[in-house]
């Protein structure tokens, strides 16, 4: 019989179309539901898009379906892309966030940084000179385009080392 941690592990070989990061890693997984049924079982994993109409969306779920399905035991997979909660880039693992990273992708830091103002709490967001370039580590960066090829991330440049870099948007 077919256990969720074997789901898992195949689920972590699966990459993104778009970026060199994992679908585990990238955070789109939101649940893998397990149910026997003799010696097969039926699978059922729920996944979040980056983006509501995402082009690569039907190429995940047929690796999904397609590499799961191959696991001794699986007799169905069914993929469910559901927008609830909303996928965010806090989302992605450590590991996931050093791969975008050594490819040459930032992330913003998990979560906003919190303010206190009197009896108000203020969420704020790091601005855009504040992103490290993933090639040299300098901050002496800016934003040359909020559009990038995909509509998940902008463009950078780096002053200090005279490259381009791709930045995920928060979403």
């Amino acid at each position: 019989m077919i256990d969720r941690r074997s789901i898992m592990d195949v689920l972590r070989t699966i990459p993104d179309p778009e970026m060199p990061i994992s679908i585990v890693d990238l955070g789109l997984i939101e649940s893998v539901e397990v149910a026997p049924s003799g010696d097969q079982s039926a699978v059922r994993v729920v996944a979040l898009p980056t983006f509501v109409g995402c082009p690569a969306l039907d190429m995940i779920r047929r690796d999904i379906e397609d590499r799961v399905g191959a696991l001794p035991g699986v007799g169905s997979v069914r993929v469910q892309w559901v927008n609830d909660p909303p996928w965010s880039v806090d989302r992605i693992s450590a590991a996931g966030r050093e791969s975008l990273r050594a490819h040459g992708v930032t992330v913003p830091p998990h979560g906003n940084r919190l303010e206190v103002h009197g009896s108000a709490t203020v969420a704020l967001t790091v601005g855009a000179a504040a992103v490290p370039c993933p090639f040299c580590g300098s901050t002496k960066t800016r934003r040359e385009s909020p559009f990038g090829p995909t509509r998940c991330r902008m463009i950078y440049y780096c002053d200090a080392c005279r490259n381009s870099f791709e930045h995920l948007k928060r979403v």
